[in-house]
């Protein structure tokens, strides 16, 4: 065999021998194992965030129901405005119907009893 023939020969081999590992290298099962490879790595990191992410979740969720509750009790309140008018409006007529009867119980001679919280005339000299 001739030189020059022997190193076609050899060529052909070698562009198969290539054309075969390139077609070994890009088979899908070796992009199925890269896959496989890339998802065991990154998977670890994935479940932290998702692990996060419902934490930041939950925490979320627990300061919205405060602030919900929050604005309730403070519209119950500015509701309740109408009865402590009501009450005051309630406390000054008690009021004024008390001083009634001190003044008609002064006029008639008679010694009111003396209520428990109200000052003795005694302590006031």
């Amino acid at each position: 065999m001739d030189d020059q023939e022997m190193q076609l020969k050899v060529k052909r081999v070698t562009d198969k021998f290539t054309e075969s590992m390139y077609v070994l290298a890009n088979e899908p099962s070796v992009a199925l194992y890269r896959l496989q490879e890339h998802v065991r790595r990154s998977l670890p990191e994935l479940v932290q965030h998702k692990s996060d992410m419902q934490s930041w979740e939950e925490q979320s969720q627990g300061a919205i129901y405060t602030v919900e509750y929050a604005c309730s009790a403070v519209k119950s309140m500015t509701n309740s405005s109408l009865y402590f008018k009501s009450i005051e409006g309630l406390l000054r007529q008690t009021i004024s119907i008390k001083d009634q009867i001190n003044n008609t119980q002064g006029r008639s001679g008679v010694n009111p009893t003396p209520h428990p919280l109200d000052p003795s005339p005694s302590s006031a000299s």
